[in-house]
């Protein structure tokens, strides 16, 4: 089992290029093979996660190859032109690959099993199975279809209006991907905008993509027709350099091509309110994503309150915000968040545990928690819990701790981000 020891920093400055995003790499594979000719992808993040996604196409007969400076070329089949994988498809540790991809499979004509590693199989699946049984799928699973594996037999799909009765993007965009196959309009409506980028990348392959307020519908059986993509630098990735600078003294960085989807920059939102000072620089729009160069200075942050809305827009983010709200001054509670109990670990239980075994003062609640911001940190041990955000969260926490610390089980951050260790240690961490 991997660990790392991590330093504290003197400070983080000059300019880092975050890894492709995740969720966009997922996507452009997918919706790339449902497509007829050609698409090409810059900056595919080429993690664990987004592997798992790429073999999965490729066991269903889409040749997908691997060009000079990372680009993929992927050869679409066209919305009916998948095959029947010849063996059970593995989606690793991938949650957004194996739901998704049970929506986009529902509507094949063939049959397919969809599993995971042991984190994946303990996750809830219902969630997107019972919209989709529905729509007319048939659908099997442990547990009464709520955990993996899978087993798809895929067919003919009718359109249904689905209330969601929470905001996950996963769920939205199964029920979408399966909508592709359904003859007539599919609608999802949630309680809060969820992460939007299957709506906004299937528009840009030519879908009918109809958002409304509260929810979004598409039109069945369109041609998607191949594009040339861009992916921007993960929100995600990014922000556990936002939250190092801010905390660590004397740091200056430049964090470049940024995605900051407004689904997705609860963050920024979050950490401005709590006294961040980050300024977003050259906004720009690549293959219908928002993107901007992000400049962040340390600051002196204080204790808010965060629930709502912004929730679902940064709900991989807490673990890290957990972190800047343990070097803040005053309390910071974070409610509507139960999602967090239900990732890759318990991530409320988890950074609870490793910010209080670092000297932190965290509450545990139902659905978020408590931290009283102490200014400090000590060293000492810390475990990801197989989870990469809670590896990398405190890797964070350790920068600006008063000691070392010593982190177990690090080589999970390879599902989403790779490049990480070394990254940080460029821009100062050690």
């Amino acid at each position: 089992m991997e660990s790392r020891t991590v330093n504290p920093s003197r400070g983080l400055r000059g300019e880092i290029v975050i890894p492709g995003d995740k969720s966009i790499s997922h996507r452009s594979i997918m919706i790339g093979s449902l497509a007829e000719g050609t698409t090409v992808v810059h900056g595919f993040l080429h993690g664990e996660d987004n592997h798992a996604t790429l073999n999965a196409f490729r066991c269903m007969g889409v040749p997908i190859e691997e060009e000079a400076g990372g680009v993929l070329r992927i050869e679409g089949k066209g919305l009916r032109g998948l095959r029947e994988p010849g063996d059970v498809i593995d989606c690793g540790n991938s949650g957004t690959t194996i739901r998704l991809m049970t929506g986009l499979l529902a509507g094949q004509s063939f049959f397919s099993v969809l599993t995971g590693d042991q984190y994946l199989r303990r996750r809830p699946m219902k969630r997107v199975v019972a919209p989709l049984a529905t729509m007319g799928a048939r659908i099997w699973g442990r547990g009464g279809g709520d955990l993996a594996p899978l087993a798809i037999q895929g067919g003919e799909l009718k359109p249904i209006a689905y209330d969601s009765p929470i905001a996950s993007a996963q769920v939205k965009s199964a029920v979408l991907l399966a909508g592709l196959g359904a003859e007539g309009e599919t609608t999802v409506r949630e309680p809060h905008l969820s992460r939007d980028h299957s709506e906004r990348m299937l528009s840009y392959f030519g879908a009918d993509v109809r958002p409304f307020e509260g929810g979004v519908s598409i039109l069945g059986g369109p041609r998607l027709q191949g594009r040339e993509v861009h992916v921007p630098g993960d929100i995600s990735s990014a922000a556990f350099f936002l939250v190092a600078a801010l905390i660590v003294p004397g740091s200056e960085l430049l964090v470049r091509n940024v995605g900051v989807n407004p689904t997705r920059s609860g963050i920024i939102d979050i950490l401005q309110e709590m006294g961040g000072s980050i300024e977003l620089l050259d906004q720009r729009e690549a293959a219908g994503e928002p993107v901007a160069d992000i400049l962040v200075k340390s600051s002196a942050l204080r204790g808010i309150e965060i629930g709502g809305a912004v929730v679902p827009r940064a709900i991989d983010e807490f673990p890290v915000v957990a972190v800047a709200a343990a070097f803040a001054e005053g309390t910071t509670v974070i409610r509507d968040a139960r999602e967090l109990r239900v990732k890759e670990t318990d991530r409320i239980a988890a950074i609870t545990a490793e910010l209080t075994g670092l000297g932190a003062k965290v509450e545990a609640l139902e659905d978020g928690m408590i931290v009283s911001g102490t200014g400090r940190l000590a060293g000492g041990r810390a475990s990801s819990h197989g989870d990469h955000r809670i590896a990398m969260s405190a890797a964070i926490a350790a920068l600006a701790a008063d000691a070392p610390v010593i982190i177990a089980d690090t080589g999970c951050t390879a599902t989403s981000f790779p490049s990480f260790w070394s990254l940080l240690e460029s821009a100062g961490g050690r």
